[in-house]
């Protein structure tokens, strides 16, 4: 029944804090009074109470001068504990003042109180009105929680973040939990103690030591970390038997402040989201500021993504175009929702010639970031005839209307998949990076090419797919045991592309420090071990084989001796070998003229465009002089 009344009950008046304080401070008088006479009644208690009713006024001012008693005291904290302190040493202050003013003009007074007393009032008066709230926060706290047993946790990160997130279980009154120890990478801090708690090595936590030790929780707080390194850190924790929770990171806490109803069982999206993205660079300031801006293919994972980062800048005017219709309300909505300003929405195919010219004539574009293609790689081995149609066809166009509005500058976000392709996406995205060179030389507009790795979260990403599997029982499906790919966040990429497209003179082709490749199956191991399920006996992973058009490893050029460094680390250029233009121009030309549906001469005439294409686990694998026999992959 208490704790029934303390959960339901509303906080303490504020005036009933002060009414409590008062009493408090005139209590500390008399003990004040005894401590000075050796706790004997000796010192005339008509002079003792005569004074009094001078304290309470005296204390009554000087904690209403402060606001001591406004703070919720189940809340107590070292805010409430250091007004507490001004208010008292203001009491004791206008006390002072009062008995020398008394004495110093020869005035026999009642009210001159000893300077003795006044000294011992003002230390009675800070530790009963601190230790006062405390006690009851403590009392609060244990009736509350029923006096359940605290959960033994540790926290793993002893910087910054740790330490606010020992500070945000303490002061949880909801749930109960005691710090056994931190875990720290940094040798600096192993051995070392913090509040009288040790900070351990996290490779020497053991089934034995949890056991040993009752750890329930095992709760990450580490923030500046790339994905990957914050995701191999929690999947070496998860064969224990202890819970792991994570704390967000710290853009999501709330007034800038953490509580411990934010932390919250390991999710991916926690794992993978958190590199902080900064977008306040000057040089991309003053590129987008005061310009009419124009992102293609709006509405996918990487589009949206840059159209929703250049919101941040005084642009002039924002256009946001592509051809799906639901995805493209809904970036329109999350616009409207966030007071984005100056912008429109175009519903458009870039394949459609007239529909193009006039979102040219409609706006006078000066910047335009291109993200529509079409990327899943055995869907465009099954459909060259579509990729080319969007990828080099609507590609094209809207260069050539970028070149006669005199567009200043041409950002084409491509992939890895084009560095020697070995299927039709990849070659496709190559022939328009080949026919944006061509074109570089041709006007005022300036072609820059930025190329990239796969995103996490992106629409076709293997993330989603596996958590979907997961979330069915399994299996998970990978196409090879050795496979790899490069990773990305969709907000760090999107930034690179941002820089490197406002950094480009023309002509440039820019590839991204993607960091060290994953391994696919590696990736589907630690998210089965995320998922609290156990390899393979809870859920299994299926090899399915490589896809058509599909390779093991995924190339960048992003070694030393095929790129060129930038001022941003990130960002490299990659070393191109000169083409003949006229030559390259009119095949790519030729392409897109007298496209037909026959797929192999559609290979054909691409292969004769990107010489360094071939093939792989495809039927176009004839054209490079192989018989091979390919199984046709389903997709449902």
């Amino acid at each position: 029944m208490i704790k029934s009344l303390f959960n339901n009950a509303t906080y303490t008046s504020r005036w009933i804090v002060l009414m409590i304080d008062l009493s408090l401070s005139m209590q500390a008088f008399f003990f004040a009074y005894l401590i000075r006479f050796n706790f004997s009644l000796e010192f005339g208690p008509h002079d003792f109470l005569q004074q009094l009713p001078l304290v309470g006024l005296v204390s009554l001012v000087g904690f209403v001068a402060v606001g001591s008693f406004k703070g919720i005291v189940r809340h107590t904290g070292t805010k409430d504990a250091i007004n507490v302190f001004w208010a008292s040493t203001i009491v004791a202050a206008i006390l002072f003042a009062i008995a020398l003013v008394t004495r110093n003009y020869g005035v026999t007074s009642i009210y001159s109180i000893p300077l003795s007393i006044i000294s011992i009032h003002y230390l009675l008066n800070i530790v009963v009105l601190i230790a006062s709230r405390f006690i009851f926060k403590y009392l609060f706290d244990k009736i509350a929680s029923n006096y359940k047993k605290p959960k033994n946790v540790l926290i793993y990160g002893a910087g910054d973040s740790g330490l606010l997130t020992y500070t945000a279980l303490g002061n949880s009154s909801n749930s109960k939990y005691k710090v056994v120890g931190f875990l720290d990478d940094s040798r600096l801090k192993i051995g070392k103690q913090f509040n009288r708690i040790k900070i351990y090595d996290p490779n020497s936590i053991d089934e034995v030591f949890i056991k040993k030790h009752d750890i329930q929780e095992i709760i990450v707080s580490i923030q500046n970390i790339k994905p990957f390194e914050l995701f191999g850190r929690v999947d070496s924790l998860t064969a224990l038997s202890a819970t792991i929770k994570m704390v967000p990171p710290v853009q999501q806490w709330i007034d800038g402040e953490l509580n411990a109803g934010q932390i919250k069982d390991v999710r991916i999206e926690d794992l993978l989201d958190r590199t902080p993205i900064k977008i306040d660079n000057p040089v991309m300031r003053k590129e987008l500021d005061d310009r009419v801006i124009l992102v293609t293919g709006a509405a996918g994972s990487i589009g949206s993504e840059i159209a929703s980062q250049i919101s941040k800048y005084n642009y002039k005017h924002l256009i946001l175009l592509d051809q799906a219709e639901s995805d493209l309300y809904d970036l329109q909505q999350s616009f409207l929702r966030k007071e984005v300003q100056n912008f429109s929405v175009e519903l458009a195919d870039i394949r459609n010639e007239d529909r193009i010219r006039s979102v040219f004539n409609t706006y006078e574009i000066d910047l335009i970031f291109h993200a529509a293609a079409y990327k899943h790689v055995p869907l465009m081995e099954n459909n060259p005839y579509e990729a080319v149609r969007v990828n080099v066809y609507g590609s094209s166009l809207l260069m050539k209307f970028a070149i006669s509005h005199k567009v200043q500058k041409f950002i084409m976000v491509s992939t890895d998949k084009a560095v020697n392709p070995t299927n039709v996406m990849g070659a496709t995205k190559r022939v328009a990076e080949m026919y944006a060179n061509c074109l570089n030389v041709q006007g005022k507009t300036k072609f820059v090419t930025t190329r990239f790795g796969n995103v996490l979260g992106s629409n076709g990403s293997v993330i989603p797919l596996f958590k979907r599997q997961i979330e069915n029982g399994g299996p998970l499906t990978v196409t090879h045991k050795d496979i790899t790919r490069f990773f990305m966040t969709i907000p760090e990429a999107c930034r690179l592309v941002l820089e490197a497209g406002v950094m480009g003179n023309g002509g440039e082709i820019y590839v991204f420090d993607m960091g060290e490749s994953v391994k696919i199956f590696d990736l589907a191991k630690k998210m089965i071990h995320l998922s609290g399920r156990r390899y393979p006996e809870d859920i299994d992973i299926h090899i399915s084989g490589l896809r058509p058009g599909e390779k093991l490893y995924e190339e960048l050029l992003s070694t030393e001796e095929n790129t060129i460094p930038t001022y941003n680390e990130k960002i490299l250029i990659a070393r191109t070998e000169n083409m003949n233009m006229d030559e390259i121009k009119s095949k790519i030309e030729n392409l897109v003229d007298e496209l037909n549906i026959d797929h192999i001469e559609i290979v054909k005439k691409i292969k004769g465009i990107v010489p360094e294409y071939r093939s792989n686990n495809s039927e176009y694998e004839i054209l490079d002089g192989k018989e091979v026999k390919v199984k046709t992959l389903k997709i449902s």
